[in-house]
């Protein structure tokens, strides 16, 4: 019986030691819009899709100059068909560069943002929407991880 308290204290015990010590647990956030802003292979990459776009529209002007120029019905349906074939290719291969360099910069901001979690001492980095009131602001360290890598 002795045993079964003495079992049950160091239960409750070791509980509140837990629920205190998570009771103090620093939490760190980003402003992830500003980290974009200001990391040079984000920005870089905005730039290549914004390329991969144009040359979409200029694809697509050049083919429309092609397609008033044709004569016939028919030709214009075999065009229409081999146009809209090549331009469901030119998206994926845009949407598959975008959801690439998205991940990629994803991956790079996380990494860095875990580095700085540890060399703070923080229990977690949440994105800046979710902080109300509290927290330590952790973009501008962030920010500097990125660009020294």
């Amino acid at each position: 019986m002795k045993k079964l308290k003495l079992m049950a204290l160091l239960l409750a015990a070791g509980l509140s030691v837990s629920i205190s010590t998570s009771a103090n647990a620093e939490v760190g956030f980003l402003n992830y819009q500003k980290v974009l802003e200001n990391y040079p292979a984000a920005q870089q990459a905005v730039k290549e899709i914004d390329a991969k776009g144009l040359e979409l529209q200029q694809y697509m002007l050049e083919k429309e100059k092609q397609y008033k120029n044709l004569d016939t019905p028919l030709k214009k349906q075999n065009f229409e068909s081999q146009t809209a074939s090549e331009l469901k290719t030119k998206q994926e291969a845009l949407y598959k560069l975008r959801v690439d360099k998205e991940t990629q910069i994803m991956t790079q901001v996380q990494n860095a943002a875990k580095s700085v979690m540890v060399a703070q001492k923080l229990d977690a980095i949440l994105a800046d929407q979710v902080i109300f009131v509290g927290g330590v602001d952790v973009t501008d360290l962030i920010i500097q991880k990125l660009k020294g890598q």
